[in-house]
This record gives C-alpha cells, sequence and structure tokens, in this order.
C-alpha cells in the first residue's frame, strides 16, 4: 500500500543534503541497471525501492567505516531510519525467524517473520517506524501545573517516563488528550522496541505500573493482572490501548492517525520489527543514535 499521500510524507521529512544523497544513490543505481533511477522523486514505489537499497544502506549507515560514517554524519536522523526500516524489510523478505526476547538479554528464535514482513508491506507503516524514531532523537521535558486537595503543585514531566507523562492527563484540556495518549503510546512503542532490555528491568515499578493502568481505565480483572505481568507485556497491552484511545477520542480522524490505529492492533508486531531494527542497524560499535535511558 505505497500511496503517493506516503510518499510525499517522506520527502516532506528529507533535509537538502538527504535530496542529494538520494539523488546520488539513484543515479547509481540507474547506471546499475536498477530501476530505483531519478523517478523516485514522482514515484512512491521507486522511493521505497530507493530507500531500500544496499548500496544507500551502506552510505548513510555507515557500519563504522570512515568513509561512509562520515556520510552517515550528514545524512538526517529520519533518512537514517527510514533506510534502517527499509532494509529490514528486504532482509526479512528472505528470513525464516527472528530472535524474540524472553527475558533481558534472553533471546530465541521465532518463527514468524512472515508477520513482520506483512506489517512491512505497507509504506504508511514503514512511514510511521521511521517518523517514530526520529521523533525520539530529542526527548521533550518540562514542569506543569495541577490542583490537588485545593493546592497547586508543580510537576515534572518526560517523555522517556511514561508515569510522569500519564500525569498530564490531568492537567491538559480534554481536547489535547488525544496527543498526550498517542505520545505514550509512542513510548511504549519506543521503549520496548528499542530498548527492551531497560523495559523489563527498569522501566517501571510496581507502583508505576498500577498507576499507568488506572490511567489507562484497565478494567479491573485485567489490571489484577496485567499488575504483575512481565514489564514488555505490560507496555504492550498499554501501548495498544493508548494508540486506540488516540483514535478513539481524536475530534478529527486523519488518514496519519489511522495508521495509528492500525499500530494497536499490531503493536506486537511493530515491537518486533523495531527490536530487529536495533539490533542490526541502530546500535553497531559507536552509533550515535541513541544512548541508553537514564534509570
Amino acid at each position: 500500500m505505497d500511496s503517493g499521500l506516503a510518499g510525499g510524507d517522506y520527502t516532506s521529512h528529507l533535509t537538502g543534503t538527504d535530496l542529494r544523497l538520494l539523488d546520488s544513490a539513484a543515479r547509481a543505481a540507474a547506471s546499475g541497471g536498477s530501476g530505483a533511477g531519478a523517478s523516485w522523486r514522482r514515484d512512491p514505489a521507486a522511493l521505497s525501492a530507493l530507500l531500500g537499497d544496499p548500496a544507500l544502506a551502506r552510505a548513510v549507515l555507515g557500519h563504522g567505516e570512515d568513509e561512509t560514517a562520515a556520510q552517515a554524519a550528514v545524512a538526517s536522523p529520519f533518512l537514517v531510519f527510514a533506510v534502517a526500516v527499509h532494509r529490514a524489510a528486504g532482509e526479512l523478505a528472505s528470513m525464516a525467524h527472528v530472535t524474540e526476547r524472553t527475558g533481558p538479554r534472553q533471546r530465541v528464535p521465532l518463527f514468524d517473520a512472515p508477520d513482520l514482513r506483512d506489517f512491512l508491506d505497507s509504506g504508511e507503516r514503514r512511514l510511521f517506524l521511521a517518523e517514530l524514531l526520529a521523533s525520539f532523537t530529542r526527548v521533550a521535558s518540562g514542569r506543569y501545573q495541577v490542583r490537588s486537595h485545593g493546592q497547586v503543585r508543580t510537576r515534572r514531566f518526560s517523555e522517556l517516563d511514561p508515569v510522569r507523562l500519564a500525569g498530564l492527563l490531568d492537567a491538559v484540556p480534554e481536547a489535547e488528550r488525544p496527543g498526550v495518549y498517542r505520545r505514550l503510546g509512542d513510548v511504549a512503542l519506543f521503549l520496548t522496541g528499542v530498548f527492551p532490555d531497560y523495559a523489563a528491568d527498569r522501566a517501571l515499578s510496581l507502583a508505576g505500573a498500577a498507576r499507568l493502568l488506572r490511567a489507562a481505565r484497565v478494567p479491573a480483572p485485567d489490571a489484577e493482572r496485567l499488575a504483575t505481568a512481565p514489564a514488555l507485556e505490560l507496555l504492550e497491552q498499554l501501548g495498544a490501548r493508548w494508540y486506540r484511545a488516540a483514535w478513539d477520542l481524536a475530534p478529527v480522524r486523519t488518514a496519519r492517525l489511522s495508521v495509528v490505529a492500525e499500530v494497536s492492533g499490531r503493536f506486537r508486531q511493530a515491537r518486533r520489527v523495531l527490536n530487529h531494527v536495533a539490533d542490526r542497524y541502530l546500535f553497531p560499535a559507536g552509533s550515535p543514535w541513541f544512548s541508553q535511558p537514564e534509570s
């Protein structure tokens, strides 16, 4: 489902340097007999093929080589992540299994690569993942005020702390709550997809888990079960609920928001795709993209 809308949204994120890198890669692909060519600016399918081209991946992702690492430094984070997501789609096309996290630093092979291929078969969902990753290269934090027991209190929030971020639901107007729910879903997906060991070990305390379950209005029987569930399972369930709430409560349902609703029903697939992207492309030696969240 590589629509023209998805292609236009990809190019709207690209910098002038990104465009020059892509043009150079397209010329090289065309001279090598590839169909990517210069038409990538007009053709979403050609753009998708170009973003998944191994030569472009070597140029943009670097993998520690001096020359390619220099090109990775000038590419925008969005282009880096878009290339990583598209390369993952290409790899999964020929893979029978993908490793699954069964606990901190514990992995087993799971034969669900077809499900992950199906998730990445959508240009809109690939764009969603690239935008998600790029949005966390800078993390917002700050203070807000709430009235409690007749007093005004100041609280802090951080986009990498779902418990504190959920506190905003009590402080913002009702019309702004869908945006908070959307970002809560993003945080859950980012932590479980990019930092699953951290999420399993330190992302939530028991008290924090209970607060999030109350904020998500999880029915009591489910809340009792999830309160003691492994952290990855809890964040998957909460993330899916938060994305669904963002869709259900939105005053205007856009095409972009409809992808959020899709991911709410395929949250685990999205998380496992990001696990693969992070393992393969985001954390080689000397990776500049993300550092471990603070505990």
